[in-house]
Parts: structure tokens; C-alpha cells; sequence
């Protein structure tokens, strides 16, 4: 058995206010296990995407989270849940008002291939990306994430602590 409080998990560099890995600090090997707050604006993930694999399911503990998908916008309400099978793409936002605490959970542990598509303004259209952690010596912490068209390399997002998730500023 295995038990961790929230709070004592550190908050990763996300574009989300507070995304939380609890799956390594509770030693789950086959289920991902992620704690988020999202502020309004505020994104679940880097890009709308799907995984070959890995099935996710999001609890919404408190807010309204949006998820777009092939059919468009999803609401899911505090006390609802919303499951993505393998291979449906899906992004989750907060587009209300109202601070978003969710739960989500993904199995297997492994995501597969993933496809992370964002808008390119090179290639005029969303793009498979690539996400990497870099040096910012200008960003709290040091660090950042950037996003990077596949196709032509530019850089189409870029998160750091602290800083307003979303779009390359």
C-alpha cells in the first residue's frame, strides 16, 4: 500500500496553474495518476492529441472543463466523468471562470505513438508537434517546454512556471 497527499507532490512545468504526477510517488506501474488545477484559460495538455494506447479518463472534482473533440466541445460538470478510448483525439480546458480540479487517469501507464497537433503559422495549418524541456535561464525555475511544428521546426508554444499557459507569446 501506498499513500500520498497531493500537496506534497511536486507541480510540474504543465499548461495548467498545478498538474501533479502522482502515478511515481504512489509506485503505480500500470495506471498514469494526474491531479490538476486548471485557472481559466488554463489546458490539460500541450496540444489537442490522442495516444495509440492508452485510454484516459478525467473526474472534474470542482469547475467545468471543455474538452474538444471529433464532435466538438464537450461540458464535463463537477462529479462527472468523461473517458477517451485509445486513438480519440481530445484537448481539455477551462473556459470558465471558475478555478477546474480534476483527476485524470490513464491505462496503460504507456501512451504509445502519440500525436500532439497545434496550430503551425509556417505550415498554415495543425501539425504533428515535438515537446521538449530546454534551458531558459529567463523562465522561473530555469526551465520551459516548447513545442516545435514536426514538419518545419518553428516553435509553436512555450511554458514555463508560473507564466500564462498557451500559444507562443
Amino acid at each position: 500500500m501506498e499513500k500520498v497527499r497531493i500537496d506534497d507532490v511536486e507541480n510540474d512545468v504543465q499548461p495548467a496553474a498545478v498538474m501533479r504526477h502522482v502515478t511515481g510517488p504512489l509506485g503505480a506501474s500500470d495506471l498514469a495518476i494526474n491531479y490538476y488545477e486548471l485557472e481559466p484559460g488554463d489546458s490539460f495538455a500541450y496540444a489537442y492529441h490522442r495516444h495509440s494506447v492508452q485510454e484516459e479518463v478525467f473526474y472534474v472534482q470542482s469547475g467545468v472543463a471543455t474538452f474538444e473533440t471529433v464532435d466538438g466541445p464537450v461540458e464535463v460538470a463537477a462529479g462527472e466523468v468523461i473517458r477517451f478510448p485509445p486513438g480519440e483525439f481530445q484537448r481539455g480546458w477551462n473556459r470558465g471562470e471558475e478555478r477546474v480540479v480534476s483527476l485524470a487517469l490513464g491505462a496503460p501507464l504507456e501512451y504509445g505513438e502519440q500525436v500532439k497537433l497545434r496550430d503551425c503559422p509556417e505550415c498554415g495549418e495543425a501539425t504533428d508537434n515535438e515537446l521538449d524541456r530546454v534551458v531558459d535561464d529567463d523562465a522561473p525555475g530555469g526551465e520551459a517546454t516548447v513545442a516545435r511544428c514536426s514538419r518545419c521546426g518553428i516553435e509553436t508554444g512555450r511554458w514555463t512556471r508560473g507564466s500564462m499557459p498557451g500559444e507562443v507569446p
